[in-house]
C-alpha cells in the first residue's frame, strides 16, 4: 500500500478522487487545499505519489510553483497533474517544473488510478491526445529557435547530430577547442536544451527529414 497526497481546493473533486482511488485499494491518503499547505503536507506526509490541481485558491497555475518547489525540496518526488488545462504550453511548464504525469479532469474515471500507478511505479503519463500537443509546440518552438541560429551554429549544430567530438568540430571548422565550447553552449541557451546529452539528441532529432 501507498502513501498519496491529493492537492486540490474542491471538496467535490477530492471526494471523487478518494472514492476511485478507494475503489483501487488505495487508502492511505491525504489532502491540502493550497499550495503551502500541500507543501507542508509533502513534507510531513513523506507521499510515494501527489496528486497535483494547477488552479489553487483562486490562482491560476499555482499548481506549477508547488510541484518546482517540491522538486526542490525532493528530487525524486513523484507528481502526477490533475487539471482541467489543456492547452500544451501548460503541460509543457508542469512537466519541465517537475511533474512526471498529466492527467486531464475530463479522463475517463478509470484512468486516475491508471496514471497514478504508472507514475509511481517510476514512469511517466501523458494522455495521448497531450502527447501529440506537445510534439506540435516542440516541432514549432525548435522552427523558431532554429531560424535564430548563425551560419557557424547551424554548421556546429549538424556535427553534434554526427557524434562528433568538440575537438573534431574545432578541426573542421577551423576554429579553437574554446570557441567550439562556447557555440555548445549557446545552441544549449537557445534551443532550451538542458545538458550536452540532451542537446544532441535535439540535434540528432532536428536533423532527420521533415524536421
Amino acid at each position: 500500500m501507498y502513501r498519496v497526497l491529493l492537492v486540490d481546493d474542491h471538496p467535490v473533486v477530492i471526494t471523487a478522487c478518494r472514492w476511485l482511488l478507494n475503489e483501487a485499494g488505495i487508502t492511505l491518503l491525504f489532502e491540502a487545499h493550497d499550495a503551502e499547505s500541500a507543501y507542508e503536507a509533502y513534507v510531513r506526509e513523506r507521499p510515494d505519489v501527489a496528486i497535483v490541481d494547477l488552479r489553487l485558491q483562486g490562482q491560476d497555475l499555482d499548481g506549477i510553483s508547488l510541484i518546482a518547489r517540491i522538486r526542490s525540496h525532493d528530487a525524486g518526488a513523484k507528481i502526477l497533474v490533475f487539471s482541467m488545462y489543456g492547452d500544451a504550453r501548460i503541460v509543457r511548464s508542469a512537466i519541465d517544473a517537475g511533474a512526471s504525469g498529466y492527467l486531464l479532469k475530463d479522463a475517463p474515471p478509470d484512468e486516475l488510478p491508471r496514471a497514478l500507478d504508472q507514475v509511481r511505479s517510476g514512469g511517466t503519463y501523458l494522455a495521448p491526445r497531450l502527447a501529440t500537443r506537445i510534439a506540435l509546440l516542440r516541432k514549432e518552438s525548435e522552427g523558431t529557435a532554429t531560424r535564430s541560429l548563425t551560419p557557424r551554429e547551424r554548421q556546429a549544430l549538424a556535427m553534434l547530430a554526427e557524434a562528433k567530438s568538440y575537438q573534431a568540430i574545432a578541426d573542421q571548422l577551423g576554429i579553437s577547442y574554446k570557441t567550439v565550447s562556447n557555440l555548445t553552449y549557446r545552441l544549449r541557451q537557445k534551443l532550451g536544451a538542458r545538458s550536452l546529452p540532451d542537446l544532441v539528441r535535439l540535434a540528432v532529432e532536428m536533423s532527420r527529414p521533415g524536421l
